[in-house]
């Protein structure tokens, strides 16, 4: 099998990744599918990019298996979100390499205190738990981690 090509996102594509992140969401337990949460999601899509997002996708052949949106100069991996039928398949390990590639020395994120499977996740990849803080805009618990690069001494 081959390995999706991790690559910047094109405008064409922005509805397809909003409906991959509602379907990778929905697969968390935390939401459920609705023609309102899909055009939120689109349309924030549209307006993160406007403040900085870096948007990436994971391409299977043509099908948009993950996406990644990466704010750079905050060193803020905001979002990672693997398609359900791609889940298990270290499509999340790859693209967390990836974002390593982008943001060499550090980066944060953040993440749902109930979405326990990411959280556990990111904490097996080496990020370290820093704070909880309840996010205005939808009410939920965001655990925060950061990841710093680990410095030989040589």
């Amino acid at each position: 099998m081959s390995h999706p090509v991790i690559r910047p996102a094109r405008a064409d594509e922005y509805d397809e990744v909003g409906r991959v992140w509602m379907e990778s969401w929905v697969s968390t337990g935390l939401g459920e599918a609705s023609d309102f949460l899909l055009a939120n999601l689109r349309a924030r899509i549209r307006r993160e990019i406007e403040d900085g997002w870096s948007l990436f996708v994971a391409d299977d052949r043509g099908t948009i298996a993950a996406m990644l949106a990466l704010h750079l100069p905050k060193h803020y991996l905001d979002m990672l979100f693997v398609a359900p039928a791609y889940q298990g398949r270290s499509l999340g390990r790859q693209l967390l390499a990836f974002t390593r590639t982008q943001m060499r020395d550090e980066m944060y994120l953040r993440c749902v205190r109930e979405n326990e499977k990411a959280w556990r996740w990111y904490e097996r990849e080496g990020f370290v738990f820093e704070k909880e803080e309840i996010e205005p805009s939808n009410g939920f618990m965001m655990k925060y981690y950061r990841w710093k690069r680990q410095r030989s001494n040589g």
